[in-house]
């Protein structure tokens, strides 16, 4: 059974001292880390300052080293140069895999790259680094098939998922896309998370009473599910701690 916890490193913000929060937030993962199979690190979510994917997989690497990460690549803030060096960076401190996607537009309003992800993915494979490391697509939880060939064609190991809300968008996922895996993303239902849940517009409401029964019927169809709680950590790995 895979259960893959997503964590947002901590923001950088002018009157936070980052080192402290560093370190705040690697505690964390030693704690999850003992409930999850696989940390996956997000970054710069909606756009914020935050810090970066490569400098805390590679501490929480030397912290926990049996621990598989995965972590997210945003093209729209990179050229090309700077997406082979977060590449063979995250290779060389034993990242397991890379989620490429587009990302939030930046806060500070810099402009895009322009690259576009599965793009990204074909010219990463052509030079080989598939080899080395796994390379994730990211996905709607309910994709119109017909306008998503170019990431098809792009062949990454699997597709990471938008939120899901009801198992029928997983079975959807999976009967139309048998070739890949597919990492269904679960936010969860808790009070702290309600704000998360309306910018995203689901109804918590759908799965919230049955959680548990809900994971391990998406986990029966995919053998893997990433988990996210953005605002609460310890109701997660309560959740954790009680049925894994």
């Amino acid at each position: 059974m895979t259960i893959r916890y997503e964590a947002n490193p901590p923001k950088i913000l002018p009157d936070v001292n980052t080192e402290e929060s560093i370190i705040k937030f690697v505690e964390k993962m030693k704690i999850i880390s003992k409930k999850c199979d696989t940390i996956h690190i997000t970054e710069n979510v909606l756009g914020h300052q935050r810090v970066s994917p490569i400098k805390i997989g590679g501490i929480i690497k030397k912290e926990i080293p049996d621990i598989p990460i995965t972590v997210s690549l945003r093209v729209r803030d990179k050229n090309n140069d700077e997406i082979i060096k977060f590449v063979e960076t995250c290779i060389s401190i034993g990242v397991a895999g890379i989620l490429i996607l587009m990302g939030d537009p930046a806060q500070s309003g810099a402009p895009d790259s322009g690259l576009v992800p599965s793009r990204v993915v074909t010219n990463l494979k052509e030079k080989g680094y598939n080899s080395k490391i796994k390379l994730y697509l990211s996905i709607s939880n309910k994709p119109n098939f017909s306008k998503i060939v170019k990431k098809i064609k792009a062949q990454p190991n699997g597709f990471m998922t938008q939120v899901v809300q009801n198992i029928e968008q997983v079975q959807n996922l999976v009967n139309n896309l048998k070739q890949f895996s597919i990492i269904p993303i679960i936010l969860f239902p808790s009070e702290k998370n309600q704000k998360s849940a309306d910018f995203l517009g689901l109804n918590l409401e759908e799965y919230s009473k049955e959680f548990d029964k809900f994971v391990k019927e998406i986990h029966k169809i995919t053998k893997d599910v990433l988990i996210t709680s953005p605002n609460d950590f310890k109701g997660l790995n309560e959740y954790l701690k009680n049925n894994f």
